[in-house]
């Protein structure tokens, strides 16, 4: 009899700690889905567009009373009128008739008051496709008998189509993310050339091989930088996923469309380069060492923001909030001048040790997510603080995602290359066009010099801006 109970004790000793051990991981579980629930564009790095209808938005402002527009003052903006070398044409027109005794006003006895009143009208003539035919003539020699045939002239394209032509193409598809066909419509409507969808990818390619040396050239630059924030987001290549990487200095922008998403591209990007690094806290940038590289506070903040709206950790991820305000503020006033980098690195010294104690907490709360996130955190922790010390680095990776934006654009309209030659087309492109931007030089003139230097073999121009 005692043995039969004691037999029936241990098996339901067993079976609670079983159905223990269960509860344990589906609490562990639900916690976790709890926590992917309560993710948004606040506290992780999805983006708005993914945020639920019943997500709380930001309170609204007190209405201040104003009206809308340009209050007292604001310094207007306006057309300003073009000085006369670059007006094309000039036309003088004269009163007849007298507003004050409606007296006719002579031709030959004009006395001008002051100054004519100005008014410039801007207008496109109609454009038209200059179309030239070369007509290569054979010639008989009278005293040999044989017929020779004229060859073409120096600066005649063996193509069909001219280099502003291939340029115009590449600025339609390229910088102004319009399909092929559009494009082919475009061309048409504009200028009245006609061609077919595959004419589009040749001048593209064209395109592409004559901007190959320029982009080359900008990679180099960009990897003898003292400063390089880089960033990836998805792509699409043969209908499999891709990466798009960028590195992204304050004149100059290189991207990449690599297979993966590791070291691998990370290394392919910046080939070459040994300064500091600002970059969110992705795994793929994690061979450079941590007094290399500056993590992105933009991010930190929204995973200060996941802690502090985790019940379990609620209260040290408030203080990770106002701990990052103060940082922040005191950053500001270096930034304006009212606070020297001395005073400055003093004070985060003491921040940096409340930052790491409340790290800590996080991680050994118990909360799986909180305790990866704040460990993660606590690896790369050197990484937070590179912008306190050397000048010229900045918190947050901002400018590489704002570089990023527009080739994200032409992602979603363009579902990525459908061949490895359009993703170097694209690669090229964005360097092209986004390095121009940040040198404010115009993309169409250099697209024309490209071409130009490829289709006659001469020097192409730079994308390195000059010293």
């Amino acid at each position: 009899m005692i043995r039969a109970l004691w037999a029936q004790v241990q098996a339901l000793t067993a079976q609670v700690q079983t159905l223990t051990g269960q509860v344990q991981t589906l609490t562990a579980r639900v916690m976790e889905l709890e926590g992917q629930l309560k993710l948004n564009s606040r506290n992780s790095s999805q983006p708005p567009s993914s945020d639920p209808p019943s997500m709380k938005l930001p309170p609204k402002r007190i209405p201040t009373g104003r009206k809308p527009g340009g209050q007292p003052g604001h310094k207007g903006v306006k057309r300003e009128l073009l000085p006369a070398d670059r007006v094309d044409e000039f036309e003088d027109h004269w009163p007849t008739e007298c507003e004050g005794c409606h007296g006719q006003l002579l031709r030959g006895s004009r006395t001008e008051v002051g100054e004519p009143r100005r008014h410039q009208v801007t207008e496109i003539p109609p454009v038209t496709a200059h179309v030239t035919e070369h007509r290569l003539h054979a010639q008989m020699c009278d005293r040999c008998g044989h017929a020779t045939q004229a060859a073409f002239p120096e600066g005649v394209p063996m193509g069909a189509f001219g280099p502003r032509l291939h340029a115009v193409v590449a600025l339609f598809t390229g910088a102004y993310r319009i399909s092929k066909r559009v494009a082919v419509e475009a061309l048409g409507d504009l200028f009245g050339v006609t061609l077919a969808v595959g004419s589009i990818s040749n001048a593209e390619q064209a395109m592409s091989k004559a901007l190959a040396g320029p982009v080359e050239e900008a990679r180099r630059y960009v990897s003898e930088q003292s400063v390089v924030n880089a960033d990836e987001t998805s792509w699409r290549e043969r209908r499999t996923r891709a990466w798009l990487w960028i590195a992204a200095t304050p004149a100059v922008a290189i991207f990449l469309i690599h297979a993966t998403r590791g070291k691998m591209g990370a290394k392919e990007l910046l080939r070459g380069f040994s300064g500091i690094l600002v970059t969110d806290r992705w795994s793929g940038y994690s061979y450079t060492s941590v007094d290399k590289r500056q993590v992105c506070w933009a991010h930190l903040i929204r995973d200060f923001t996941f802690i502090a709206e985790t019940k379990a950790t609620q209260q040290i991820g408030v203080e990770l909030q106002r701990l990052s305000k103060v940082l922040f503020r005191q950053w500001r006033r270096v930034r304006d001048g009212t606070l020297s980098r001395l005073d400055f690195q003093r004070q985060v010294a003491l921040l940096k040790i409340a930052f790491e104690g409340q790290l800590e907490l996080g991680e050994g709360r118990g909360v799986p997510k909180v305790s990866g996130m704040c460990s993660e955190i606590l690896r790369v922790f050197p990484a937070l603080w590179t912008f306190v010390h050397v000048p010229g680095v900045e918190p947050t990776n901002n400018f590489a995602e704002r570089c990023l934006r527009w080739a994200v654009l032409w992602r979603k309209t363009s579902f990525g290359t459908h061949s490895s030659d359009g993703s170097r087309f694209a690669e090229r492109m964005l360097t092209t066009v986004t390095s121009l931007k940040l040198q404010d030089r115009n993309v169409l003139d250099f697209l024309v010099q490209a071409s130009e230097a490829g289709l006659f073999c001469q020097r192409p121009p730079s994308l390195v801006p000059t010293p």
